[in-house]
């Protein structure tokens, strides 16, 4: 089983709708926050080339995609989703690590930050360098904390006036390391 993972683009516009579901299907199944997004912005991200898919034959195996905030002083790695077939084999470890090299070269000077219920994406992005932070050190842009609106805890958002949720917020910001490690 040979699962090809590479930057999506209009020949994988076909599978926008398959991605929607496995986004809500997971979160149905979790039970816990993943903002739901339509097929007419996973489209987008397609055509941009700001995604991530993987392919196993013509099956999506997983998917992610890249969005920018402040101006692209700020990048997230948002929406991976493994297909539950082809899950516990390291693809969304795959997934992730492909979605924070584009990011990387495409927004070298950006802070990469991401929000999470899921322990082990946790995990993932603490190997990749990421660290636990407060919402206050990610973007401001009122357009991120929009996008949390078709979340099922965006009330605890709100409530806490965007101090505390279910999710955890994490930071990869390589200047930040290279300030500490020069301590």
């Amino acid at each position: 089983m040979e699962i090809d993972i590479i930057v999506a683009n209009e020949d994988h516009l076909i599978y926008a709708e398959v991605i929607v579901e496995m986004i809500e299907d997971a979160a149905k199944k979790r039970g816990t926050g993943i903002a739901k997004r339509k097929p007419e912005y996973i489209i987008q991200k397609m055509q941009e080339k700001k995604a991530i898919i993987a392919l196993c034959g013509e099956e999506v195996a997983g998917f992610c995609y890249i969005e920018t905030w402040g101006h692209g002083k700020y990048v997230a790695n948002s929406g991976l989703i493994v297909n539950e077939k082809y899950r516990g084999q390291g693809l969304s470890k795959l997934i992730k690590q492909k979605a924070f090299e584009m990011s990387r070269t495409n927004f070298p000077d950006a802070k990469l930050f991401g929000l999470t219920t899921s322990l082990p994406v946790m995990k993932i992005n603490s190997q990749l360098g990421y660290r636990p932070v407060t919402f206050s050190e990610l973007t401001d842009d009122e357009a991120f904390w929009k996008g949390c609106q078709s979340c099922v805890n965006y009330d605890i958002l709100t409530r806490t006036e965007r101090k505390h949720c279910l999710c955890t917020g994490m930071l990869y910001d390589d200047k930040a390391e290279k300030v500490n490690t020069k301590k």
